[in-house]
């Protein structure tokens, strides 16, 4: 996919937009971007998703995690024991996702993120 300097801008400004929200909310990757570049962008799911995963490889444990562990809002061994599940997960998910066609990978993520709206919507957590 050759890319134009206006795609270029747009791709950066999703960029800055979704690390924003990230810094802010702890979201952004594939809420924001994913359906962006399917949308706007024109990428297909399992692209979208491809890429974004790609994206966020360097930025995550960098300057946003750096804010929070300077305030001591980082549990180390929690984290560690989150990046070794995150490995495996992510390694069978992506295993899984690209064997899956793109309407069936499209409509898992809609589901998840409706699912999770409606939780963060309708449940109050309860307080330990």
């Amino acid at each position: 996919m050759q890319l134009n300097i206006i795609a270029m801008a747009g791709l950066l400004i999703l960029g800055i937009c979704a690390g924003y929200l990230g810094g802010l909310a702890g979201v952004g990757g594939g809420i924001l971007v994913v359906p962006a570049l399917v949308y706007i962008f024109g990428f297909n799911q399992h692209q979208a998703q491809g890429t974004t995963l790609a994206m966020m490889i360097p930025p995550i444990g960098l300057l946003a995690a750096r804010e929070y562990y300077l305030r001591g809002y980082v549990h180390i061994s929690a984290c560690l024991l989150l990046i070794s599940g995150y490995l495996l997960g992510s390694y069978l998910g992506g295993r899984l996702a690209v064997h899956l066609p793109d309407h069936v990978v499209r409509k898992i993520f809609a589901w998840f993120i409706l699912l999770v709206s409606l939780k963060i919507l309708f449940f109050t957590p309860t307080k330990t």
